[in-house]
């Protein structure tokens, strides 16, 4: 019996024989090239076969796990379009004389690195899309083809990492969980598991080559544990906490299609936050009213430039048409701090947490502003979009904000471009928001509380920092105190006020949320009906 402990992407449980799938032991050889372009024109090739396997991926994607879920085919193609990673490819080919085989490999490795290297989780999991657009590309040039994953039997999948590509050629209704060594809580393995509701364990230490397909494991999403070759005991215990769970999930089920309503009649909004288009599958498979924090950095994320605002306003159409009359409150960029983007130029900061990012960027920038709420306007057109401002600390931000509005609109007009000015919100993520919600409230059309770091600035506390962990306390009366007030200015105004931060799915907070009358909690998606649960079997009068 042997453990292994790791970081838990969904908390489930389930206990099966393993596959182990490893990585292709195909060795990419150096080899001197005399006719350089024949060689080119091999690599023009192979992108051709590429791009037709991957529209057949796409559409097996979009039958089984919906059209936002297959999306990532499609950034595959459009990776493998990108202009730099095919000039570095050619170029290494021309100058350097060498294999179309090589060249691709050697470039794959060198831009994944780089995004591997990145501070962003975002980022990092775009190192696994183009390992796997670069493994393709190879496998292709050297005849190989794609891996069948499609025969498995029920099994607990083991990898060392798994690319979108592996996932979806796998039969759904068979992978019981998910183990690998790397990855991230972004990836697209994350996603799926998240999407199904099974278990998954990833930076998961284990040996690979120690490891057969066909032992049996038991996977504890609860615990962030796995056990290889588990004794009778522990198969004993796994085999009642499964039904437990079994029960469980069985009855939140019968969840689904029911109101957010409490025991004497209160309702609340429960929504879902989503990182990406790719992300709606999940929120809609869990049944959220609406998406109450899309974070539209992801489409800044993962490139050398700025969005068009074309790329923009079909990112953000397709989430509202696909959401279908469902609110989406999109929240404009909030780069910076944690999130790095090197085309942005934002330089070295001593404290990037208290530094130039989100809301200080767009209006000292109103150039990658304007470009956002163009793409925002045009797309409210197509549903209930509403707009959402982070790191708001004034109200003379907000009104900077508005008198950007008014240019956009203004030119919209001009260019008789069909648009729509939406619903305008702001995070309150800083103590001063919170001080001047009476005054804010009166300017816009509603508040979302950003706990982290409103807990992060209320407790004068880098989150980041493994050392506080012991200091770090959501639960601090001061920041609960804050959230009421927040609520209360709202009301007072007329307007609604909810939860957008980690503190939204804290089951332990909820009736305290509710009875405080926050109106929305925007949650991730597996935690929607778990939160339907408590409001509908509470009283929001005491």
């Amino acid at each position: 019996m042997q453990c292994f402990q790791g970081k838990s992407v969904y908390k489930g449980i389930a206990m099966g024989p393993i596959v182990v799938l490893k990585k292709n032991d195909y060795q990419v050889k150096r080899t001197r090239i005399e006719d350089t372009e024949a060689e080119v024109k091999r690599v023009d090739e192979a992108l051709k076969a590429s791009q037709e396997q991957l529209q057949k991926l796409y559409d097996k994607a979009v039958r089984e796990v919906g059209e936002a879920s297959a999306a990532i085919f499609e950034v595959h193609q459009m990776m493998l379009e990108d202009e730099d990673y095919l000039e570095a490819i050619q170029n290494m080919i021309r100058t350097e004389q060498v294999n179309a085989e090589y060249a691709v490999a050697v470039t794959g490795d060198n831009f994944a690195e780089m995004f591997a290297s990145m501070d962003d989780d975002y980022m990092k999991a775009r190192s696994a899309d183009i390992k796997d657009i670069s493994e393709r590309l190879v496998r292709n040039l050297s005849g190989q083809g794609d891996v069948d994953l499609s025969e498995i039997e029920p099994s607990v999948i083991v990898a060392d990492d798994l690319s979108p590509s592996e996932t979806v050629q796998m039969d759904k209704d068979k992978i019981l969980a998910f183990v690998t060594v790397h990855g991230s809580t972004n990836s697209h393995t994350a996603i799926l598991a998240r999407m199904m509701n099974i278990p998954a364990l990833i930076g998961v230490k284990m040996d690979l080559e120690a490891l057969q397909s066909g032992v049996t494991a038991v996977v504890d999403g609860f615990q962030g544990m796995v056990t290889f070759d588990p004794d009778e005991e522990t198969k004993a215990q796994t085999e009642t906490k499964i039904q437990e769970e079994a029960e469980k999930l069985k009855l939140l089920q019968e969840l689904k299609g029911k109101e957010n309503i409490t025991l004497d009649g209160r309702k609340i909004n429960i929504y879902a936050n989503i990182g990406s288009v790719g992300d709606i599958g999940y929120v809609m498979e869990n049944d959220a009213g609406g998406i109450g924090l899309f974070r539209s950095e992801f489409l800044y994320l993962g490139r050398n430039d700025f969005p068009t605002e074309e790329e923009q306003f079909q990112a953000y159409k397709q989430a509202v048409q696909t959401m279908a009359g469902k609110k989406v409150i999109i929240r404009t960029l909030d780069i910076g701090a944690d999130k790095q983007v090197d085309y942005f130029n934002l330089g070295k900061e001593e404290n990037p947490a208290l530094g130039y990012r989100a809301i200080r960027i767009c209006l000292k920038q109103p150039e990658i502003f304007k470009a956002q709420l163009r793409a925002l306007f045009r797309a409210a057109v197509y549903g209930n979009l509403s707009v959402m401002y982070p790191m708001i600390t004034s109200t003379e931000e907000v009104e900077k904000i508005y008198a950007i509005v008014a240019e956009v609109e203004e030119e919209l007009k001009k260019q008789e471009v069909q648009y729509k000015i939406p619903e305008q919100g702001i995070m309150i993520e800083t103590p001063a928001a919170v001080m001047i919600s009476d005054r804010l409230a009166e300017m816009v059309d509603f508040f979302s509380i950003g706990t982290n770091d409103l807990t992060q600035y209320t407790l004068a506390i880098d989150r980041q920092n493994e050392q506080l962990d012991d200091f770090y306390n959501p639960h601090h009366e001061a920041v609960l105190r804050m959230i009421r007030m927040v609520v209360e200015n709202a009301h007072k105004c007329g307007k609604w006020a909810g939860i957008c931060g980690e503190l939204g799915a804290d089951l332990t907070l909820t009736e305290q949320f509710v009875r405080m009358g926050v109106d929305e909690l925007s949650v991730a998606p597996s935690m929607i009906l778990k939160l339907r649960k408590i409001v509908r079997e509470m009283k929001a009068e005491e």
